[in-house]
């Protein structure tokens, strides 16, 4: 292709999505895929479920229970919810701040193929001899090669290659955030998701060099004969444990604050006001960015830290509460005296503010080590963070797709069919997990496959199995709203009467985003516009030719390179290895010795006429 060709190159079927940098294009990829892992991760659950619904059942045995849980706490945190944020971030931030992409195309487009590739390794375990089953945070010694099969081996090598991706994606909205906006988007303008956003893309990039230097170090203790974590050579096991937590605490607030993003967003929409206390939530966000890095040996209380450490993280802890609150009631505040509309975006929005306040709630009491001393390890754990990261992360999620979908999709889902998904969400949510406080209570460890009858754990258990189906069955209908909404009724640009720049652009937007860049005057930018009587946003430039990256299949070919190269350190063929890692810098050669010429779209080719369309 000639420097700067003037059409934007034909593309089709599967070959468009192999070879696509358009940020929208990926963000649906994200979604799609980690919707996948998120019917998987579901599964395993159902399955654990299932064994645990009757005392001293043999549905799946101690082995295949120690599989099923680690694989689905892996699948959930790292192959779900990080790629569904992801999704939300690629289609949203972009078009919260005017731009018309991401910083580096390039690489957002690389860093979901490395995602979706190290999923796949990680879950082909199944098949090649076992999923990894030292528990999802893999702890020394459970995972050495004396304690564990080979499974951990493709959880070592998988989430070194997923979080590589992971990585740099947040690189990519740090840059974009902080160099693309719209003229007259200042940070004290940009919209609540959008700060959430960057935030988290910082946590990102301060957090998951840590968890990669352990995976690093657990791979040559498996692979290479290394003793960093074997104590019986000198090794030192409470090592992992620092290396994992100290990115393990911040991933909770990498997967909570784009939800809190979301919740402002819906719930400032759907009452018709501006969010309540904007600059406070700003502040709030930012501090739990920073005191995300100060809590991560709560996770240790018991392996010995001492009374001052202890009491230390304790208080960092306590403290992590305050902004926490301070977001909760200005939810409530922005709420009230709203008119508000209760779409399934919202009811999701509003069911979330309890939810995630109880499992707040049970934090501050694991937060004081001589209590933690007497719940760590039980299921109250397990209830406490499910309260957090289902109750929370994913009631968050499915507003936000509910509340963007017209927007990514351009199709208007079913609300009938929303409403029975939240509801029986809801209720087989807290079916299933509230009750799972007082298992814990009454002792009941975590991580065992079955237990003993008469020990007062019966029901509990059964109706925390029971509670699984309304998830199952909400969940189902998510899907099948999903299929329902492509032949539903299309989206107008602005549904929902919205106040952020992605309602002044059509349902999908074009692939240019904006066809001229809009000029922001205040703080929901939209709305501002709106209340001026304006039909759209007051362009910032007039209408003029726009240059657009050209797709790459070099991306994907990238990630295979690495694919491949996993396998050779597996199996301990290393001319694989060489084979694998020398493509991957081949396509990354290939890359750099030919700039990117890149198309452009000529005004006579724009739909409509810029930002008031």
């Amino acid at each position: 292709m000639s420097a700067h060709a003037s059409h934007a190159p034909n593309r089709s079927g599967l070959w468009d999505w192999l070879t696509t940098v358009d940020h929208k294009k990926i963000g649906i990829l994200y979604l799609i895929a980690g919707g996948i892992f998120f019917l998987a991760g579901g599964l395993e659950a159902i399955l654990i479920r299932l064994q645990l619904i009757y005392p001293e059942l043999s549905i799946v045995g101690a082995r295949t229970f120690n599989e099923l849980i680690t694989m689905h706490g892996t699948t959930m945190i790292f192959l779900a919810a990080m790629p569904i944020i992801f999704a939300l971030m690629n289609a949203i931030v972009p078009l919260q701040i005017g731009a018309r992409d991401v910083a580096f195309p390039f690489v957002n487009a690389l860093g979901f193929w490395l995602f979706f590739f190290g999923g796949v390794l990680l879950n082909t375990s199944w098949f090649l001899g076992g999923a990894p089953d030292a528990g999802w945070t893999s702890y020394a010694t459970l995972s050495l090669n004396q304690y564990s099969h080979m499974g951990v081996d493709f959880y070592v090598l998988g989430l070194q290659i997923a979080g590589l991706g992971t990585l740099i994606g947040g690189i990519n909205f740090l840059v974009t955030i902080i160099n693309m906006r719209a003229p007259g988007m200042t940070f004290m303008r940009m919209p609540i998701f959008t700060w959430a956003s960057f935030v988290t893309s910082g946590l990102i990039l301060f957090a998951f060099p840590a968890i990669t230097v352990g995976l690093v170090l657990l791979m040559f203790d498996r692979l290479f004969g290394g003793n960093f974590f074997n104590p019986d050579a000198g090794g030192n096991i409470i090592i992992w444990e620092h290396l994992f937590w100290i990115f393990g605490h911040p991933e909770v607030y990498i997967l909570i604050l784009p939800t809190f993003g979301i919740i402002s967003e819906v719930v400032a929409t759907f009452s018709k006001k501006r969010l309540f206390g904007y600059s406070s939530m700003v502040f709030a966000t930012a501090l739990i960015g920073f005191l995300g890095f100060m809590v991560w040996a709560h996770h240790m209380f018991t392996t010995g830290l001492g009374a001052v450490a202890n009491t230390l993280f304790g208080l960092a802890t306590m403290l992590i509460a305050v902004p926490t609150g301070i977001k909760i009631f200005n939810w409530l505040l922005t709420m009230w005296g709203g008119q508000i509309r209760f779409t399934t975006a919202n009811l999701f929005a509003v069911g979330f503010i309890p939810t995630f306040t109880i499992g707040g709630m049970t934090g501050i009491m694991l937060a004081i080590p001589p209590a933690d001393y007497q719940y760590h390890d039980t299921y109250f754990v397990v209830a406490h963070f499910h309260y957090v990261i289902v109750g929370g992360m994913v009631f968050g999620l499915f507003s936000g797709l509910y509340y963007w979908w017209p927007k990514m999709f351009g199709k208007m889902m079913n609300e009938t069919i929303g409403k029975w998904n939240f509801w029986l969400f809801f209720i087989g949510f807290h079916l299933t997990f509230f009750p799972q406080h007082f298992l814990g209570l009454m002792g009941m460890p975590r991580r065992v496959y079955t237990y003993l009858a008469g020990q007062g754990l019966e029901t509990g258990n059964f109706i925390s199995s029971i509670g699984v189906i309304g998830m199952t069955l909400g969940t189902i209908l998510f899907v099948v709203n999903a299929i329902v909404s492509a032949r539903g009724p299309k989206a107008a640009a602005d549904p929902w009467d919205g106040r952020t720049l992605e309602w002044a652009i059509p349902s999908p937007p074009p692939e240019y985003n904006f066809a001229q860049t809009p000029l922001v005057r205040g703080l929901d930018a939209l709305w501002v516009e709106k209340m001026a009587g304006n039909k759209g946003m007051t362009p910032a430039e007039p209408l003029g030719s726009i240059h657009m990256p050209s797709p790459s299949f070099l991306p994907f070919l990238m990630s295979i390179g690495l694919f491949v190269a996993g396998y050779g350190f597996m199996y301990h063929v290393y001319p694989v290895v060489i084979l694998g890692i020398g493509f991957t810098f081949g396509c990354m050669i290939a890359r750099s010795l030919k700039d990117d010429p890149g198309y452009h779209i000529e005004p006579e080719e724009i739909e409509g006429k810029g930002v008031k369309a």
